[in-house]
């Protein structure tokens, strides 16, 4: 019998009252995935995922007589899903693959965690944790966890072949856990591996993408997937990874810092989203001008300003930016009303030139705007 690889203080999240309905419901089930790593790692925990040698029929029976609602979410490949409070919590039957095309997999349910976990992808996305923070690591991953080393289970190729969404996920885990670089059979599989890109749906490219430049600090993983061909593979539009980083771990910032080509063709190659598309491109313009900061903040909202002056390198404007309120244009159609202007489409054209002249002037006070808006009717009755 295989024994735990070390005992964890129970992480708080396995305290939960309705958690622990399920774990009552399913003795043998144990977290798995990327909650036992951060919970190694004692950072905060957001998906649970559980994994149990029952069968699926099984584990549906079992939870709803313990009166949980249960989701046949997957049974083809041994999921359900039940709802543990606030959280949905993904139960899957242990597996093994017997057939994949580099996307998906069709499996066979077995009894072996050991079988389960040589079938992951990362050895420290293959541990497991029973509720009294036993954890089973069957990979090595503690090891590698500690060392920072992002680690296929197996053999590289192997794993990249069974779905080629492992190449991304590879950079991505490196850019988050990664301190050690990997070795050169790893690097050459991740070459060899890059064909199958093409045959991933831009979505899926897009959210690795995202969560990848979201990381602390992505800049030395982003090099490294220039120098193995990976970066001109996802972004073929071009990209720079020597540029420089805004600290700020917005992905779409920092994928306008990278960006040389069209944002335009890479938001229709990856299937954006309306206002994904509108942010990147928001970034993309210059930074303002100091000393028209009130007027381009009247503009345009203050993180799009601080984030072109983060891409320009101008840490102490984007800080001016982030400190300096937002003017607010104070007139309103009742301000125009009050001066005798009688409702109509007058009212609108009015209010348009005064905010026009409002911003000229440096974005005064309410005063001073209601002055602008005065001599706007006089000229108007004069005319």
């Amino acid at each position: 019998m295989t024994l735990p690889a070390c005992h964890l203080p129970p992480p708080a999240f396995l305290a939960e009252p309705a958690l622990a309905r399920v774990f009552a419901a399913l003795p043998s089930a144990r977290v798995v995935g990327g909650a036992v790593r951060d919970a190694v790692l004692g950072i905060a925990v957001s998906d649970i995922d559980l994994a149990t040698p029952l069968p699926p029929d099984e584990v549906m029976a079992a939870l709803r007589r313990a009166g949980l609602h249960t989701i046949p979410t997957g049974l083809a490949h041994g999921t359900v899903t039940t709802l543990a409070g606030p959280r949905a919590v993904e139960i899957t039957t242990l597996r093994r693959d017997i057939e994949t095309d580099g996307r998906h997999a069709r499996v066979t349910f077995t009894d072996a965690w050991e079988e389960d976990a040589e079938r992951r992808d990362f050895t420290i996305n293959a541990l497991s944790m029973t509720p009294d923070g036993a954890v089973y690591d069957y990979c090595g991953g503690l090891d590698d966890l500690a060392a920072g080393r992002v680690r296929f289970v197996g053999d590289p190729a192997r794993r990249l072949a069974e779905d080629y969404l492992r190449l991304l996920r590879f950079f991505r885990f490196q850019a988050r856990y990664g301190r050690t670089p990997p070795d050169a059979a790893t690097k050459a599989s991740l070459q060899a591996a890059i064909p199958g890109l093409a045959g991933l749906s831009p979505e899926r490219v897009w959210s690795e993408i995202k969560r990848l430049l979201a990381a602390p600090d992505p800049a030395p993983t982003l090099r490294l997937m220039a120098e193995l061909g990976v970066l001109a593979a996802v972004l073929p539009e071009g990209a720079d990874a020597g540029a420089r980083l805004p600290a700020c771990p917005d992905p779409l910032l920092r994928l306008a810092a990278i960006l040389r080509g069209d944002p335009e063709a890479l938001a229709d190659r990856l299937h954006l989203s309306r206002a994904e598309r509108a942010r990147l491109a928001a970034f993309r313009a210059p930074p303002p001008d100091p000393s028209c900061l009130r007027e381009a903040l009247a503009e345009t909202p203050a993180d799009i300003l601080a984030g072109r002056a983060l891409i320009a390198g101008d840490e102490a404007l984007a800080a001016e930016i982030s400190a300096t309120p937002a003017p607010v244009f104070p007139l309103a159609g009742r301000d125009v009303l009050a001066l005798g202007v009688p409702p109509g489409p007058e009212i609108g054209r009015l209010l348009a030139q005064t905010r026009a002249r409002w911003l000229q002037a440096g974005c005064p006070d309410a005063a001073a705007c209601r002055a602008i808006l005065a001599d706007l009717v006089k000229e108007t009755t004069a005319s």
